[in-house]
């Protein structure tokens, strides 16, 4: 046998390889079977500190044709608008899908927003008190005409909290390799507001407010488990 097709042979030997362990390693139990039923409208309070759903300001978060995709994406979608005693308005948006995998990764409003013609003028990372333990946002500024928007938002994959993609990538390849496929989801927060330093601390308050009235089950379930 020839030097050249040996080394085919090995190549196709590899190649092989690589399909079998893929079929063979490729996760298959849903973390969303082994764990509590997610139900947004339950999990997130109507009422909490000095923050109230606005029933009388429907909040309109995307384009019809952006809520079509997201339906695909996530198996549920949550959209309030919160109104506090000083008539401070937050707008909430969550959306959880039980399969986290490469096909249903999260959407993330820098993709999100430009989709429906805003510009993205600012993106930082902050850190807010969720009850528990500090947690991780993405901070950004969407600008849309004389429109200014402040958001502050995560994403969990699992039991962790992730901020970029690499982050989330990570994340799903360390429950891939023990054959599980995480659930995971997108919590956003965010204001109408030209002053992104006061809006992102109106944002750090809502939010801190909110974790404190869940249980720590659910807390965990929105923020992250601690030390995860």
């Amino acid at each position: 046998m020839t030097v050249t097709r040996i080394k085919a042979v090995i190549a196709f030997v590899l190649m092989v390889s690589a399909v079998a362990a893929a079929y063979f390693w490729r996760p298959t139990v849903h973390l969303a079977d082994s764990r509590a039923k997610v139900d947004l409208e339950q999990m997130f309070p109507l009422a909490f500190g000095d923050w109230k759903v606005d029933k009388f300001l429907p909040v309109q978060l995307v384009a019809p044709d952006v809520a079509q995709l997201l339906a695909t994406i996530y198996s549920q979608t949550l959209s309030r608008t919160y109104i506090n005693s000083q008539g401070q308005r937050i707008m909430l948006s969550v959306a959880y899908g039980g399969d986290q995998s490469d096909a249903t990764r999260a959407h993330r409003p820098e993709v999100c927003y430009p989709a429906q013609g805003f510009q993205i003028i600012a993106n930082q990372t902050g850190v807010v008190n969720a009850g528990a333990h500090p947690l991780r946002v993405r901070q950004l500024v969407a600008k849309a005409g004389g429109r200014v928007e402040p958001i502050s938002y995560w994403v969990t994959v699992g039991d962790r909290t992730v901020l970029s993609g690499t982050e989330q990538k990570l994340a799903q390849l360390s429950y891939s390799t023990r054959g599980v496929i995480p659930d995971g989801m997108l919590v956003r927060v965010s204001n109408i507001d030209a002053n992104s330093v006061l809006a992102y601390q109106l944002h750090g308050s809502f939010i801190s407010q909110m974790t404190s009235a869940m249980s720590e089950s659910v807390r965990d379930r929105i923020v992250g488990a601690a030390g995860a």
